[in-house]
């Protein structure tokens, strides 16, 4: 592809040579290892390290081009901008030529939920037998291709080279969780989303962006930056949220789970057995560009399990009435879903009852413990894994509301693991998250076990359980291997028979 092509509307301060030579360019990249020759680099000036240091290297590799915030005295042509992170989402994006425009595509932002919102909806649109793809925290997937997520939203480049690859193989609807990091790190930049949702709010990656307000500004570009045309989706019980709809150029839509005023809403939850029973409320007749949906209510009965799937498959719901998908094949869609690895998972259900949930942050957390305290069982036992490394407040944060729910759900058991065996260095518990989580139980007089390894931990949980009772395995990555170990574990238990569904489960897990 010409350069002129690839450099079109994007806004060059300075050049080291005249930029009217037409140059053929091969490819673009913003790793070494992916240079290759007549690549464009793009100096990227990351958390860890700034691409600047590697244009030496990347010339010796064959690149024509370095785009740069600062020009090195590698002997290479040169085009200086403002923002390298931003001018990579523009040039890519004019490389593959803008695939989003080819396709529907809609985005889902959230604190919580976006993975099984997007699976949800995923699920409904496979019903419907319509071509899609999606991407997000898990995976990137569309016709036989399944990449495991590295992002919860790619790097710009790969992510309109997948855009690319999904609108060669025919995918008509893709569906794309949305990150704040990826909003704030323009990886999202010059995708043409035509339905937007903002599921919910709450304290996390504060660290990451320095204050909750500006995790909320990055948060809400996706609502705030949609274009005239599109349809953005709001959760009007949550006061930040909902502000939203005077300050987008998008025909929004709004529910509620708290009451019947917004355009969307539900009645008659029942979540006895752990899954979503309950009513659906189309509030008032809809008509927003071609589309109407009149006014009605109608049953929905999930095949996954916990509060939070109830307020995800009322989202995915609504794009699928957007979309204009039947309603039986949204309520069969969701029957059959039986969730997404991880998120509050069923993963054996036999004598007793294992659950496997991320428990990431405060509304995670009230949201599982909501739903276990709808549930029947006996006795209640919790492992939760700490999360490493991501910081004091963070820690302290999770272990309040941790401390809050045993108080109301009255445990038999509490244990916590620091999962030393499993966790890589990235994610090691520090010291100083150790401390904070011991301090708040310990202040609240509450009776824990502290295991320094994954394994140790769920052998001696599992061991005294007895008919009728609920484990929960929470915590993110130091849980990840959670339902492995526990296969194995009722596998040597003699539990050959009753673990085939768990088996079938891990091996198909991502993490």
């Amino acid at each position: 592809m010409k350069l002129n092509y690839i450099l079109k509307n994007v806004k060059i301060i300075d050049s080291n040579f005249e930029i009217k030579e037409n140059l053929e360019i091969n490819n673009i990249a913003f790793h070494t290892d992916d240079v290759s020759e007549g690549s464009i680099f793009v100096a990227i000036k990351g958390y860890i390290t700034d691409g600047h240091k590697f244009i030496p290297k990347v010339k010796d590799l064959g690149a024509k081009i370095a785009i740069v915030e600062e020009f090195s005295d590698a002997e290479i042509k040169q085009l200086k901008v403002e923002n390298t992170r931003k001018t990579l989402a523009d040039i890519s994006a004019n490389f593959y030529n803008h695939p989003s425009k080819e396709m529907n595509v809609i985005g889902i932002t959230a604190t919580n939920g976006k993975t099984t919102t997007a699976f949800m909806v995923d699920k409904i649109l496979t019903e419907a037998k319509k071509n899609s793809g999606m991407i997000g925290t898990v995976l990137t997937k569309y016709d036989d291709t399944k990449i495991p997520s590295l992002l919860t939203t790619p790097e710009s480049l790969t992510l309109q080279k997948y855009i690319r690859d999904m609108k060669n193989h025919k995918v008509e609807y893709l569906t794309m969780e949305v990150s704040s990091s990826a909003q704030e790190l323009y990886r999202n930049r010059n995708i043409d989303f035509d339905i937007v949702t903002f599921n919910n709010l709450g304290r996390e990656h504060i660290d990451q962006h320095g204050s909750f307000e500006k995790y909320f500004q990055y948060k809400s570009r996706l609502i705030r930056h949609a274009k005239k045309d599109s349809i953005a989706i709001l959760n009007a019980d949550d006061e930040l949220i909902y502000s939203l709809r005077e300050k987008t150029k998008a025909n929004v839509l709004t529910f509620s789970l708290e009451n019947n005023t917004s355009d969307f809403g539900i009645s008659d939850l029942d979540l006895s057995t752990g899954m979503g029973n309950f009513t659906f409320k189309i509030n008032r007749d809809i008509e927003i560009k071609d589309l109407k949906i009149p006014k009605t209510e109608f049953k929905i009965n999930l095949g996954s399990v916990g509060y939070s799937s109830v307020m995800n498959s009322v989202v995915a719901i609504i794009i699928s009435l957007v979309i204009g998908i039947d309603l039986e094949m949204i309520q069969r869609a969701l029957k059959n879903f039986t969730g997404v690895e991880r998120r509050f998972e069923l993963i054996y259900d036999n004598e007793f009852k294992i659950l496997d949930d991320h428990f990431a942050n405060e509304k995670n957390i009230d949201s599982t413990m909501s739903t276990l305290k709808e549930m029947k069982y006996n006795n209640l036992h919790i492992l939760y894994a700490i999360r490493g490394k991501r910081g004091y407040e963070v820690n302290k944060e999770i272990a309040e509301r941790l401390v809050k729910w045993i108080k109301i759900l009255k445990p038999n058991s509490i244990c916590a693991t620091l999962s030393r065996e499993t966790v890589t260095e990235k994610d090691r518990v520090t010291d100083e998250e150790l401390a904070i989580f011991k301090e708040i139980l310990d202040n609240e007089n509450i009776d824990y076990k502290i295991y320094d390894n994954l394994c140790d931990s769920i052998d001696e949980n599992i061991d005294i359980l007895e008919n009728g009772d609920v484990l929960l395995l929470a915590g993110c990555q130091g849980m990840d291997k959670g339902a492995g170990i526990v296969l194995n574990k009722l596998t040597e238990d003699g539990k050959t028979n009753e673990v085939q569904s768990l088996r079938n489960i891990v091996n198909n897990r991502i993490c």
